[in-house]
């Protein structure tokens, strides 16, 4: 059985993901990861490391001792964290994907999972339907990051053989972690702010579209690519993946149905030139082409999911 190392599993895809690869791999052959200790508590189901990616001799002795042969490499700073403080972003996010990359050619690993983001994109790219290929040209550190990631990716993958796939997330929505610094959080505080009774505040404006996905479905997403046969894997920079796209105005209105006497108002800030350099839509062909992917959740189907949901995680949190 395949030992997998997940690095930053304590963030919002981290957490859900690692409990999906537990229940494929057991947990003596999964080892969750995390700078902070304390949020590694919750991964009483699987193997846990205190672990920084930035200590590169401890990230190695723990491949090497455990006989890790995936890496699920997380661990990054978001969009909105990045640009309070550009340099430390760009250090942390290129240097510890270098780091995996040349380690996974060094030591002959099986497979490396990366994730890029819809934040590659910049103000000249195509807004409906983003093609796969198009002119990019991020205006965030965290987008300039995650599109030089896309091509070290592609290059180790020609020059050396390393199995490494990604995916370009939208903005992911799951209610069993908090907001993580990112521009399309909005979209997960929201739900909070509902079931709390609270009047609700959005950063971005009430017309701002942006794509967006299901925590239930990227997991789903990530499996399938890191399951599929080498040969389907087409594309080694990073797939484009879509599922729904909607506004700050729309998902209010969903939560409305369900809670009539909720409440928001719009006040952009920073993020707002952010969310308006990246797509209102994504065309995802080749992902659902090359190897079959196929979101489940719309809209209404996720709102329904997290308020039914939400409550009871809260309690036990």
């Amino acid at each position: 059985m395949e030992r997998i190392l997940i690095i930053g599993a304590a963030g919002q895809l981290g957490s859900e993901l690692t409990l999906a690869l537990t229940s494929q791999y057991g947990g003596e052959n999964v080892i969750a990861t995390d700078i902070n200790p304390k949020a590694l508590e919750k991964f009483d189901y699987c193997k846990t490391a205190v672990l920084d990616i930035m200590d590169h001799e401890a990230t190695r002795q723990l491949v090497k001792n455990e006989n890790v042969k995936q890496i699920y490499h997380l661990a990054a700073v978001l969009s909105a964290t990045g640009e309070k403080n550009p340099l430390f972003a760009w250090g942390l996010n290129m240097d510890s994907l270098l780091f995996i990359l040349e380690l996974a050619k060094q030591e002959k690993l099986d497979k490396i999972y990366w994730p890029s983001s819809i934040a590659v994109f910049g103000p000249n790219t195509p807004k409906v339907n983003t093609p796969q290929y198009c002119v990019k040209e991020p205006n965030t550190v965290y987008g300039i990051s995650k599109q030089a990631g896309e091509r070290w990716c592609e290059y180790y993958f020609q020059k050396s053989g390393v199995d490494v796939r990604s995916l370009r997330y939208p903005g992911l929505i799951g209610y069993k972690s908090l907001p993580g610094g990112g521009t399309t959080d909005y979209a997960v505080d929201i739900y909070h702010k509902a079931i709390a009774g609270e009047h609700f505040v959005s950063f971005l404006g009430e017309d701002s579209f942006l794509p967006m996905m299901y925590m239930p479905d990227a997991i789903k997403a990530t499996l399938d690519l890191m399951h599929a046969p080498k040969e389907q894997v087409k594309i080694r920079s990073s797939y484009n993946l879509s599922a729904i796209s909607f506004s700050p105005k729309e998902i209010y209105e969903s939560i409305k149905i369900h809670h009539p006497d909720f409440r928001i108002s719009y006040e952009p800030d920073f993020r707002q030139a952010i969310a308006d350099s990246w797509p209102d839509s994504i065309d995802d062909t080749s992902a659902r082409e090359d190897w079959g992917w196929k979101h489940e959740y719309d809209l209404k189907k996720m709102t329904e999911d997290i308020l039914s949901n939400l409550p009871a995680y809260l309690v036990n949190f």
